[in-house]
Order: C-alpha cells, then sequence, then structure tokens
C-alpha cells in the first residue's frame, strides 16, 4: 500500500489506527453497554472512551508536535485552538446512536487538518472491517477486508434511468432541508432517498453510489472533517450554503454551519445552490 501514498507518509499508519480503534470498540457493540450523558445530551459509552484513548495515544506516538482534537476531549480553549497550523480531528466513534441500537453503521474518523482544510481523512467501519480513505490532491480508495484499495470516484449524474439519489440522515432533517429537497425534485424529477447513519452518508457520494448530501441540521467538527477528505479525494466538494468552500477554523464553537456535499462539476451545482440560498 506505501507507494500508493508516496504524498503523505501519515496515511498508512492512520489506516492501521482506525483499524485497532475498531477493535477496541467491537466487545462492546450489541453488549449490555453502560449509556452516559455529555453536556449537550449526546450519548457515550465505554466503547468510545476506549477507542478515544487508543487513537490519542497512536497519533501522539505518530508525531507528538501535532495536537489532537477528539469529541471525547473537545475543552480546548478557542484561544489555544487558534494557534495550531495543523492538528487532527477525530471522532473515536461517529454514529453512538447507531451503535447503542446495534447498528452495524457506526465508524471511526481520523482526519488531519491543516490551515483550516483537511489535508486527508479515515473513514474506518469496525464491523465490516471497509476503510474508506482519502483527500484533496491525493486521491480517495475504499478498501475492504482481504482486497487491495480499490479507487473510488463520485459521478457527475445518475446513470441513464436512475434516478437521482439524494442522502439524508436517519434521525436528523430540518424544515429548510425538506424545502431544498422538494425544489430539487421540480427540476430533477422523483428523487431516492438513501438513509444511512454516520460520517458513510459522504463514503456514498465518494463511490458514486449517490448523487448529493444537503445537511441543514446541525453537525459538530468530528463529524465531518474525515469524511470529506474522502469525498474531495474522489472528485466531490463541501460548500457552506453560500457557496464557499467549507472549512474548520479555530471558532468558539464546535459545530459547523449548514453544508452541501456533491461532486464538484455537476450540472446542477447551481441549482443546488440557489435552492440552498432561498
Amino acid at each position: 500500500m506505501s507507494e500508493l501514498f508516496l504524498g503523505h507518509p501519515f496515511i498508512a499508519p492512520v489506516i492501521e489506527l482506525a483499524r485497532q480503534a475498531g477493535e477496541v470498540i467491537l466487545p462492546y457493540w450489541r453488549a449490555d453497554v453502560a449509556v452516559t450523558s455529555k453536556a449537550d445530551d449526546s450519548p457515550v459509552t465505554a466503547a468510545d472512551l476506549a477507542a478515544h484513548h487508543l487513537i490519542l495515544a497512536g497519533l501522539t506516538a505518530l508525531d507528538p508536535s501535532i495536537p489532537v482534537l477528539s469529541e471525547e476531549d473537545a475543552d480546548i480553549d478557542q484561544s489555544v485552538r487558534a494557534g495550531w497550523q495543523r492538528w487532527w480531528l477525530v471522532d473515536p466513534l461517529d454514529g453512538t446512536k447507531e451503535f447503542i441500537s446495534g447498528s452495524e453503521e457506526f465508524t471511526v474518523n481520523i482526519a488531519l487538518i491543516e490551515r483550516g482544510r483537511v489535508v486527508f481523512g479515515v473513514v474506518s467501519m469496525p464491523t465490516s472491517g471497509r476503510c474508506y480513505f482519502g483527500g484533496a490532491g491525493l486521491g480517495a480508495w475504499r478498501s475492504d477486508v482481504n482486497e487491495a484499495p480499490k479507487p473510488i470516484q463520485v459521478r457527475e449524474a445518475p446513470a441513464v434511468g436512475e434516478a437521482f439519489t439524494v442522502v439524508a440522515s436517519r434521525r436528523h432533517s430540518s424544515p429548510e432541508q425538506e424545502r431544498l429537497l422538494d425544489g430539487l425534485s421540480e427540476g430533477l424529477g422523483a428523487l431516492k432517498l438513501a438513509n444511512i447513519g454516520s460520517s458513510l452518508k459522504f463514503c456514498l457520494l465518494a463511490e458514486g453510489s449517490a448523487d448529493c448530501y444537503p445537511r441543514l441540521a446541525p453537525t459538530s467538527q468530528w463529524d465531518t472533517a474525515a469524511a470529506q477528505g474522502v469525498l474531495e479525494g474522489a472528485g466531490g466538494e463541501v460548500l457552506e450554503l453560500s457557496g464557499e468552500p467549507f472549512t474548520y477554523p479555530a471558532r468558539e464553537s464546535l459545530l459547523n454551519p449548514f453544508f452541501l456535499a456533491l461532486p464538484a462539476k455537476a450540472a446542477w451545482r447551481e441549482r443546488l445552490l440557489s435552492l440552498a440560498r432561498s
């Protein structure tokens, strides 16, 4: 694998680290795991914390000069984060609610950020061993157990006879998002909705299984960065509703603005942006 990634030496060890995090998560999956609530009422389990500690130790060993911002250790003052030029952005277990419910749709997310932009991201699915990874200018790949990594690419349009597919969250929507979907269907015909949990929504776009992922509901920085790297490597982009690139500045709040994820060369790009602004 290493010859594929001479452009960035951290990708291969981070893939391995995400795999190891999945191994410490799985003993808790579909077990009688205790669930507690954080200050924002989001759930956390021993699996989240076990993965966090493993990833933190691994990333620190890889390069101790690069700070880590993890969902499970996010109480870092904005004044400190503002001085970071390069850092890791980590969700040790993305999709905790899916994990608690027994669903397979949870992931380990690790992204390297430089000056607010994603350098690369790794999204690993512990239950299947599948891993997505990539970054802008680096390409994107999907790796399945006992198979060589395969390059993946967004599709600019559905195949003839296939419906325009929009990725939606199982758990989160909003009136704004429903209006946007109604506007898209007026111009593109009946939409097919693909519901899937966690950062796998971006990965469906990246591998050409869906066309658009509008998110007009709350997310946090660690929810999106790793999968954004995969999508950008596959020829996609993530935009704020203004049309500006979606970035990760050291804001006081770690909540993301609303965003649109789509193929960078989609013919319907401007229509989507117009609907999002209306």
